[in-house]
């Protein structure tokens, strides 16, 4: 699966059912080359608008519970969410 592909995949959250947003990135470890997170728009501040400045929370790989044909269904922690 390429990312432009999963980039047109909605992120839904299991446990809340709220939509998280589509994949807007994703991080991979250089030595291992595994994709140990997904990244999903994070909440809008006017600030970053004028940065030019896009804010991201990162969802860690093994929070993935499932990747169907239109949606990425994610199981998250209050711990795992990290904004980037």
């Amino acid at each position: 699966m390429s990312l432009s592909e999963l980039r047109e995949k909605d992120v839904v959250n299991v446990d809340t059912g709220k939509k998280l947003g589509k994949v807007m990135d994703i991080e991979f470890c250089v030595s291992t080359s595994c994709v140990q997170a997904i990244v999903v728009p994070g909440q809008f501040k006017v600030g970053n608008l004028f940065k030019g400045e896009r804010s991201g929370v990162v969802i860690p790989w093994e929070r993935i519970v499932r990747i169907g044909d239109d949606v990425i269904l994610v199981q998250l922690l209050p711990g795992d969410i990290q904004e980037n």
